[in-house]
């Protein structure tokens, strides 16, 4: 069992095993007094005033306590982000990171410029943990971009793909979870997805093109060719066997 387990961490792609790394440890250290979740909450004031950019960082890698809600995003961030690093983004590391760094920065505008909009201010005010948002983005980035494969809900009822985040929101309710948490996590996805799948096809521009320096950060997958059996390729011109 532990050799398995082993195995399955070992085979995730690079963001996925570090993101979900992070975020068990974090998790774990909060759970055991070791780390204090207030060194690690979203506050404005304390990254621009005292100079705590870190928490721009840690609140995303933070679950609050470990209860049902908890495993159900685990379960969301091993799953979902693999599959999206796996399929959707193979060989483009850095664009899935950039895709990452957009969500975070995103969710991050959404909830200081709330914060500051009356009526909204107060609920906006609530929101110091943005990890469930992030992994909330991804899973509704893959159904957009896998909207026909089809699923089933702890064996209740199937539905397709386009549907899952609905279905996992109406879920988050149900256990007590806030869904506004949820939806951030839906904005930021959908932002996403219409910049980078459906705008360009609109406009043949694409905007969120990954910069050069984060590309430079990570290095593209080597692609392998499969040679086709009993396939003989022509061999070399004359003048090329001469040269040496």
């Amino acid at each position: 069992m532990a050799q398995a387990v082993e195995e399955w961490y070992k085979q995730m792609p690079i963001i996925t095993r570090s993101y979900l790394t992070a975020a068990v440890v974090t998790n774990i250290g909060c759970s055991l007094d070791i780390i204090s979740p207030h060194n690690l909450y979203l506050n404005p004031i304390l990254v621009v005033k005292q100079y705590q950019f870190w928490r721009l960082v840690t609140n995303f890698l933070y679950f609050r306590k470990m209860d049902l809600d908890f495993m159900f995003h685990m379960f969301f961030l091993a799953r979902y982000c693999k599959l999206l690093e796996e399929n959707s983004f193979r060989g483009r590391t850095a664009d899935f990171f950039y895709m990452l760094l957009f969500g975070a920065t995103m969710l991050t505008g959404i909830v200081l410029i709330g914060g500051m909009i009356p009526y909204l201010s107060e609920s906006f005010a609530k929101i110091i943990f943005l990890s469930n948002s992030l992994t909330f983005m991804m899973v509704y980035v893959w159904s957009k971009q896998n909207p026909f494969i089809h699923m089933s809900f702890l064996g209740l009822f199937t539905f397709t793909a386009a549907y899952l985040p609905w279905v996992l929101l109406t879920f988050s309710v149900i256990v007590g979870a806030s869904a506004w948490v949820d939806l951030l996590g839906m904005i930021a996805g959908h932002a996403y997805y219409f910049l980078e799948d459906v705008y360009p096809r609109m406009t043949g521009r694409r905007p969120l093109r990954t910069p050069s320096f984060i590309k430079a950060l990570f290095a593209d997958d080597p692609v392998v060719v499969a040679r086709p059996e009993n396939v003989r390729f022509a061999p070399p011109p004359v003048e090329e066997l001469h040269q040496d």
